[in-house]
């Protein structure tokens, strides 16, 4: 079994900055992919970025140029590093990883509050 333990969420002014970790652990055979959704009230979950084994990136149109994902192997940890956060940037955040043996598994969510 695999669990996900997300933090670093919170309130924050617009314009401000917040880092996101979540740390994967267990029964952990290889990690692919890792990285982040968001999901607020009434929407669909969205991808936020994610990041590959060799660190290829990828982001959402609406969070480039903003957000920064890096992941540490050794920690199985992935990161979201977000700064000129904006107040539409407010949601859950879900961090997820897909493993080797091509199984996903979820975090439990962090609250992101951006205030105009």
């Amino acid at each position: 079994q695999v669990q996900l333990v997300e933090s670093g969420g919170g309130l924050v002014q617009a314009g401000g900055s917040l880092r996101l970790s979540c740390a994967a652990s267990g029964s952990i055979f290889g990690i692919k992919s890792m990285g982040w959704y968001r999901q607020t009230p009434g929407k669909q979950r969205e991808l936020v970025a994610a990041i590959s084994t060799d660190r290829t990136t990828n982001y959402a149109d609406s969070v480039k140029g903003r957000f920064t994902i890096s992941r540490d192997n050794a920690k199985n940890t992935v990161y979201l590093e977000m700064n000129s956060l904006k107040p539409e940037d407010t949601a859950v955040y879900y961090c997820y990883v897909i493993t080797v043996l091509t199984t996903t598994h979820w975090g439990q969510g962090t609250q992101v509050t951006v205030s105009s």
